[in-house]
């Protein structure tokens, strides 16, 4: 039997086993890349009563990146890209929520990427909650939210002979969130 809304409130931190950050960046202007991030913490406070009230964080360790083709990878840690031994963390840290319907929620908050902090606003769904054969509570939650790479200083880019780049600006951040109840 799932828990009500305000059974939910309380503090969260998320299963990396089970919890995927992901990114979707158009490519050579025919195709898509997919790609995930392997390393990432975070932690939020649940609200059930007044989501309003609910908060959350998140960083992911830039060095992480993974589409699957290593060259690729080891590209996308360099400057041109995350220049991931300056800037290690991707950080993003919340500072409203608000809840549209029963399921859905937007969250804004302050993304930080190679140290440029933007706003952006994530629309979540949440997918429900149950407990696991190990006695914990956990929540589902999916969203994602488009932002444009080079308002975070990420501009490499290489032109194409018949025209247009490369690497497309708009990048697609997918957060598919399974999150255990602490204490």
């Amino acid at each position: 039997m799932s828990a009500s809304l305000p059974e939910l409130t309380g503090d969260y931190q998320l299963d990396p086993a089970h919890t995927r950050i992901g990114f979707v960046a158009r490519h050579a202007m025919v195709t898509k890349v997919r790609g995930s991030f392997g390393q990432f913490e975070g932690t939020a406070h649940l609200d059930g009563d007044d989501p309003a009230k609910s908060a959350g964080q998140v960083t992911i360790k830039a060095q992480s990146i993974d589409t699957g083709v290593e060259q690729r990878d080891q590209h996308l840690r360099t400057n041109d890209f995350l220049d991931a031994p300056t800037y290690p963390d991707i950080t993003f840290r919340s500072t409203s929520v608000e809840q549209r319907s029963e399921s859905d929620y937007r969250v804004t908050g302050d993304l930080t990427i190679k140290d440029v902090t933007r706003p952006v606003t994530i629309d979540f769904e949440y997918t429900g909650n149950a407990v696991d054969p190990y006695g914990n509570l956990r929540v589902g939650l999916e969203g994602s939210v488009t932002i444009s790479r080079k308002d975070f200083g990420v501009t490499w880019n290489a032109a194409l002979e018949g025209g247009g780049v490369l690497v497309g600006d708009k990048v697609v951040l997918e957060f598919d969130i399974s999150a255990v109840k602490q204490g």
